[in-house]
């Protein structure tokens, strides 16, 4: 029997005809995903689920999706699936990571040459019949300065776009490295450089709590004076009503807004201030980036339904049903050593090793090194999956290497992940239990054995009694359950480490008072998906 896909948004007709001739069959209603309770009613009957972004696939939705195998969304951002409760159901979701860049990039670029010549508004006096042409004095992008913060995909676009325009180009990102940004032609720069120096800026970056108003007040002060500013990344990377202030001074000469913090976009500080460009959220809308993610899309589900192959999921990895079974644990235990490399690493990544020993070095390596990078890229970018992860490493000049050994310890096999910077090595070893539960079993060459929990506390420190006293105790003193520690050191005196399951995330106070009290070199609160 054919599986059968619900298409409950706008996809192109030639979408649903790669369905239909792949010999899937489809129920093509494009205003289903608004109507929440006929959604309810008829999900149950389909395999798939081919989505843009008016449907929501709540747990509800999912709860009542009996039959549904796969989710499969047009475009880049799932933030309408509840992903944690699609994995839950066995359901896959997948997304189209790249279809979108160039046109994104082409905004961003064509935003910047709107709020540079001050086009919206020429545009509307001239159609006012008023012939101003003294009022609008624009300025050239030739030779001026581009600060990019972001240089990923997009980002890397919009770089390369300026360079054609011969404008010189800085870049801030903390993934990128030297020879990767020498690679593109432009200046690796760090942020507070970037604002000194740029006469434009726009911003490619993922909103997380790192980046959340990376354009505050105070970097906004930091800018100079005439600096034009451009977003089509996510609203809430830049402070709207700080930046209104600095175009109503005169300091930011201009703006072009095409993202927002609230959206849809009814007001904002921005809105009615001259020389300032907005437009709704239009960085993926052209027809080429449109129909190019519902055919990825289509081609990906179809794959998925009949033949079992896997591309662009953001829940599980690309492998067969049988390797499945086996390498669950595995690749659970290689997302957690990335995860916590990637919460500890603050500078650019030059390489990243990583060594398979015993049972685990059989496996599929190649999904196990989605694993562990993906699990490294989502410190900064919670939008990269197991796919696209390799892929972004590879633009940042990241060089991936990998060793299989046959058994040479104490265990039947284990995973040990390095991250290498300009600073540092820091490694990470791993392994799975008879239980099926990954442990951390080495840090920084101290043997340790530690459960994985949603939210652990690391600490590093000289080897000095009194250390679990004041952890102890402040932890307590704010409130904070422990539920398992371990604590390991290189020999007596020397360096040693702590490792600290807790019920909760870290308050931030309590963070800040154990670094008061200057027995620790570092603590860091680490997150963990253990779902």
């Amino acid at each position: 029997m054919a599986p059968k896909v619900l298409v409950s948004d706008k996809l192109s007709e030639t979408a649903v005809q790669i369905f239909r001739d792949r010999g899937v069959e489809v129920d093509y209603l494009p205003d289903l995903g608004k109507d929440k309770d006929k959604l309810l009613e008829v999900i149950g009957r389909y395999e798939g689920l081919a989505i843009r972004s008016a449907t929501k696939v709540s747990d509800k939705v999912l709860a009542a999706a009996t039959n549904l195998r796969v989710i499969g969304r047009a475009g880049i951002g799932v933030d309408n699936v509840d992903i944690p409760a699609a994995s839950k159901r066995g359901v896959i979701v997948m997304n189209t990571p790249f279809g979108n860049s160039v046109t994104t990039a082409e905004h961003a670029i064509a935003m910047m040459f709107a709020v540079a010549r001050q086009l919206p508004e020429a545009s509307v006096s001239t159609h006012d019949g008023k012939w101003e042409k003294n009022r609008f004095m624009g300025v050239e992008l030739f030779n001026k300065t581009l600060g990019v913060i972001g240089a990923g995909n997009i980002g890397g676009i919009v770089c390369d776009r300026a360079l054609g325009l011969h404008m010189k180009v800085v870049a801030y990102d903390p993934f990128l490295s030297e020879e990767r940004a020498k690679a593109m032609g432009v200046t690796k720069v760090e942020l507070d450089e970037l604002l000194a120096r740029a006469d434009f800026i726009t911003l490619h970056v993922p909103l997380t709590e790192k980046t959340k108003n990376i354009l505050s007040k105070e970097a906004i002060a930091k800018t100079r004076k005439g600096v034009r500013i451009i977003n089509c990344a996510r609203g809430g990377l830049v402070d709207e009503a700080a930046l209104a202030e600095a175009l109503k001074s005169g300091h930011v000469a201009g703006a072009a807004f095409d993202v927002f913090e609230t959206e849809p976009a009814t007001a904002s500080p921005l809105f009615h201030l001259p020389n300032v460009v907005v437009t709704p959220h239009l960085g993926a809308s052209t027809t080429e980036a449109q129909e190019n993610v519902a055919l990825q899309v289509a081609e990906q589900m179809s794959d998925y339904l009949l033949t079992g192959a896997v591309q662009n999921a953001l829940n599980m990895p690309s492998v067969t049903a049988e390797e499945a079974a086996v390498m669950g644990p595995w690749l659970k235990l290689a997302d957690h050593l990335g995860a916590f490399a990637g919460q500890l690493t603050d500078e650019p990544i030059k390489a990243i090793n990583v060594l398979y020993d015993g049972t685990v070095s059989a496996m599929n390596l190649q999904a196990l090194n989605c694993a562990a990078i993906a699990g490294i890229m989502k410190a900064t970018n919670p939008d990269v999956n197991l796919v696209s992860a390799p892929v972004i490493a590879k633009e940042r000049g990241i060089q991936i290497s990998t060793t299989r050994q046959e058994k040479g310890g104490v265990f039947d096999g284990y995973i040990k992940l390095t991250v290498v910077t300009d600073k540092r090595d820091r490694s990470i070893a791993g392994t799975v239990f008879s239980d099926g539960k990954p442990r951390f079993i080495q840090i920084k060459g101290i043997n340790i054995d530690a459960e994985i929990g949603a939210h652990m506390l690391y600490t590093t420190n000289e080897d000095v009694p009194g250390i679990i006293g004041t952890l102890g105790q402040t932890l307590g003193e704010n409130g904070v359950n422990i539920a398992n520690f371990t604590l390991g050191r290189a020999a007596a005196g020397g360096d040693a480490i702590a490792l600290l399951y807790l019920d909760e995330r870290l308050p931030e106070p309590a963070r800040q008072q154990l670094i008061a009290t200057g027995k620790f070199t570092s603590v860091r609160p680490l997150e963990f998906n253990v779902a």
